[in-house]
This record gives C-alpha cells, structure tokens and sequence, in this order.
C-alpha cells in the first residue's frame, strides 16, 4: 500500500508522516531529504546551484539510502555517509527549492522514489508524491496550514536543531519556497483532485495523525 501526503513547506507532513508509518508500520520515506541530500552535495562539491549541468551531473551519480530506525527516526545516507543532521541546515534549506525544480533532476529522484515501493508498504511524503510519483496512490492526503502557523513551526524546528535563525529570515525562506515549488514548470505544488484535504493550522501532531488514521480506516 502506498499513502502520500503532500503539502507547502512548514505544513507538517513530515511530522505526521513519520508517526503515520511507525503507527501503521510501514516503511517512511521522506522524499524531500533526497533533494536536501543532492543539495548538500552540490554545495560540498562546489557546484553552483544555478549550475543545472553540473548538479544533473551529479544526480546521475548520487547515491541515497533511506534507513528507517526503530524509533520512527530516518537515517540518510549520501554515498555511505550519514548526512541525516547535515542536510537540516539553513543553507541547504536556502537552496533546495532551486534543485527541486530542475526537470532531470526530479526524473532522476522521482525514479529512485518508486523504487522504495519494491521495499514494501510505504508513507511518502513531499510535493509531488500523489500528483506525479505515484499518482495511483491507494491514500492521498494534502497537509496544509497557514503561512503564519508554518513559519512558527520551522522556526521552532531550526532551534532545536541549534540553530541560530531569526524569525523574519524564515519568513522570507518560506515565501521564497512557496514561490518557487508551486510555480516551477515540472511537478509543482499542488493537491491531486482525489486526496484529502487536512489543514492543520489548530490541530496538534497527535490530532492530525489521529484523524488520517482514522480515514485511513473508517
């Protein structure tokens, strides 16, 4: 079976997610660390972001392994490295929209993607999963929230990840995000017409799980 959940950045959907697929134990695969992974290794490579040869190069290279831990935790391997805390930095939280939108960047990803469903039953969340990875997708869910809530909630990520942010600069973070994974020309941001809607602006984590599990089986 395979559940996606869909959503802007800050919604919550990794979050929920994560919980989702211990609860249901499924595997969890957080598509958007694939794109942070890439990122990173751009950035460590010193290939310009705007370099789009040069990072496609790199996607036809790359290597990334998605290890789900007993506690519901996600372990990402880049080329045999652990790179889970790395690629949660701003400046690859900067950047990543940028490589997400190249075209053969996402058919390189989105192939790698599909390939998690041969593992088994899966939780994927992202921007495109029940759109474009798997539009045939047993269960869609699209999490959303309000621009205020979502800025709240990834300023709040980052300084428990110890880092030193301030609020506006997130602010400007998201909109930029927003901007460009909803217009780009491949895959943008959208809801799939047969996935359901959550907004979680007043919901907890906890609400939110309940609720998807609940419709996942009323």
């Amino acid at each position: 079976m395979i559940i996606a959940i869909d959503g802007p950045a800050g919604a919550g959907k990794s979050t929920v997610a994560k919980i989702l697929a211990k609860r249901l134990g499924f595997l969890y695969i957080d598509t958007g660390a694939m794109y942070r992974a890439l990122t990173l290794k751009a950035l460590e490579n010193n290939v310009p972001i705007n370099d789009e040869p040069g990072i496609i190069q790199l996607a036809l290279g790359i290597k990334i392994d998605l290890l789900n831990n007993p506690d519901g935790s996600l372990t990402v391997m880049l080329d045999g490295e652990d790179v889970s805390l790395a690629i949660r930095k701003a400046r690859i939280t900067q950047f990543v929209s940028d490589v997400a939108k190249i075209k053969e960047v996402r058919q390189v990803l989105v192939k790698m993607q599909r390939e998690f469903k041969e593992k088994g039953d899966c939780v994927l969340d992202g921007r495109d999963i029940g759109t474009v990875v798997f539009p045939h997708a047993q269960k869609k869910f699209f999490i959303d929230a309000s621009a205020e809530v979502r800025i709240q909630r990834r300023f709040k990520e980052l300084k428990g990840l110890s880092q030193k942010v301030a609020e506006n600069e997130v602010a400007k973070d998201l909109a930029n995000r927003d901007k460009i994974d909803s217009t780009r020309q491949t895959s943008p941001l959208r809801q799939a017409p047969d996935a359901i809607y959550i907004d979680t602006t007043n919901l907890s984590i906890e609400q939110v799980v309940e609720k998807m599990f609940k419709l996942l089986n009323g």
